[in-house]
């Protein structure tokens, strides 16, 4: 027991200083238990101002983990974009030298609905991160799930 008191052994010089601290700890602890319970009277759980601070301060916490997810998620998206890409032209030039190798009239790439749908959908993606990165000082709201990724991307960088 001796070995503990002398652990918490302060200056003489500090005591008064300690035990204000922690008269004001005790003050600040008494003050926040009773307005909690003023507050769980007075307003529904899902109004309580305390409560709406925690759920603030949590949500502020994890906007910037979010925000890293999306980028994350944004680049794993062009990345596979860029893969699908690369293997799909790639076989489709495949098939059509095979097709000319073999003697099959090679399909052109107007009358290839699948691959002009394909190639649509790379030039509209292209299209919109362009668009995006050009207009940082845009503030409209976007209303697709890819908007709001790339949006808070180009926002916050």
């Amino acid at each position: 027991m001796g070995q503990k008191r002398e652990e918490y052994e302060h200056h003489p010089a500090v005591d008064s200083l300690v035990t204000l601290f922690t008269k004001a700890h005790h003050d600040l602890s008494l003050l926040h238990f009773k307005l909690d319970k003023e507050f769980q009277q007075i307003y529904p759980d899902n109004a309580n101002p305390m409560k709406l601070v925690g759920r603030i301060k949590k949500i502020q916490d994890e906007l910037s983990s979010l925000k890293d997810q999306c980028r994350q998620l944004l680049t794993a998206k062009q990345d596979l974009i860029d893969k699908a890409t690369s293997i799909l032209v790639g076989n489709r030039s495949m098939v059509q030298r095979m097709q000319a190798s073999v003697g099959i009239p090679v399909t052109d790439d107007s009358e290839d609905a699948a691959f002009s749908s394909f190639n649509q959908i790379i030039d509209e993606w292209t299209t919109h991160v362009r668009s995006k990165a050009g207009n940082g000082g845009d503030t409209s709201m976007p209303e697709d799930i890819n908007d709001l990724l790339f949006a808070s991307i180009v926002r916050s960088t």
